[in-house]
């Protein structure tokens, strides 16, 4: 971000929530905090049936994945298959035994993720007022190990923002608020109580996979759009993380002031909200619309990377 940006999101969010030092000074695990003992059992008690659903996206594809401007998507090469045992490059283990292995590579972020909290700032300054400066050769502090050791777990909600709007996908750009959330959530019968891991479905992630939408120049997603009643919202509600099937969870650009990814800094910066990106939410949604159940059991953790900015996740929901 430029400096001018900077400025301009300090002066946005100088009257917004700010939980640094809520869980102490040392904390990198944020509103994770909220997800005690007693919510994980309250979110076992939403099983009915036992049907899961597996939310994470297929990675190193052959035509390509589709991941946020500036990234390029994860490959994925054979290091040894039966080719290697015929022509002699690889031998046979002792009783005979051959093997396949291979090497995959890529951003953090790229495919279904989970984003260290201290993976967007602004002020120099990232999640709990820990230093910048601790991100310098991999994150020392606010990284996603914390994240990954706690895990998400917890009562879901899907939102289907989409089916709720009368289409497959939303349109590029098109917004919505905690307001759009909570009707939805009305019109689905569920209820978002407080301390409940959100997942908004657009079809957004279906429909790059599908080609009917692509990154491209000038890319701008659909999502939730900053307001300081919004964040106030997320404060009040303590929501401890936020799961959506966009590559960044929100609506690229504020549409008032042009800044990118505000809620990054206004939710995640600031209030310590977890983030999962590109999850995969429509065969779940599919299902909450054939049977009218929105909630389940939900679980999740990224991967350990040391000093990592962020983790692949495969979340798991039950039904």
């Amino acid at each position: 971000m430029s400096a001018t940006d900077t400025m301009t999101l300090r002066r946005l969010l100088a009257d917004a929530p700010n939980r640094w030092g809520r869980w102490g000074a040392d904390d990198e695990i944020g509103a994770l905090n909220y997800l005690t003992a007693e919510e994980v059992m309250y979110g076992l008690a939403t099983v009915r049936y036992g049907r899961t659903f597996t939310l994470g996206v297929p990675i190193a594809t052959h035509d390509g994945d589709a991941v946020f401007p500036g990234r390029w998507p994860a490959k994925h090469f054979m290091v040894a298959d039966k080719a290697g045992f015929e022509n002699g490059h690889w031998h046979a283990l002792p009783g005979g035994l051959e093997f396949a292995d291979d090497y995959v590579t890529g951003f953090a972020q790229a495919g279904t993720h989970c984003d260290a909290l201290g993976h967007m700032w602004f002020d120099d300054t990232l999640w709990n007022g820990f230093p910048a400066s601790s991100t310098n050769g991999g994150m020392t502090r606010a990284g996603i190990m914390p994240i990954a050791e706690r895990g998400i777990v917890g009562r879901g909600v899907l939102i289907d923002i989409a089916r709720f709007r009368g289409k497959p996908a939303l349109e590029r750009a098109e917004a919505f608020t905690h307001l759009d959330l909570i009707e939805c959530a009305r019109a689905q019968g569920v209820e978002i109580l407080p301390r409940s891991i959100l997942l908004v479905r657009t079809g957004w992630v279906g429909a790059l996979a599908a080609g009917s939408q692509t990154v491209g120049e000038n890319y701008w997603e659909p999502g939730l759009t900053f307001s300081l009643d919004l964040v106030r919202w997320f404060d009040e509600m303590q929501i401890p993380s936020l799961v959506t099937d966009t590559l960044a969870n929100e609506t690229t650009y504020e549409p008032e002031t042009g800044l990118m990814l505000v809620l990054h800094a206004a939710l995640m910066r600031n209030l310590g909200v977890v983030f999962t990106e590109m999850a995969s939410l429509d065969a779940l949604a599919a299902d909450c619309a054939a049977d009218r159940r929105y909630e389940g059991f939900y679980c999740a953790s990224p991967a350990k990377v040391s000093k990592g900015t962020g983790g692949s996740a495969n979340p798991v929901f039950i039904k």
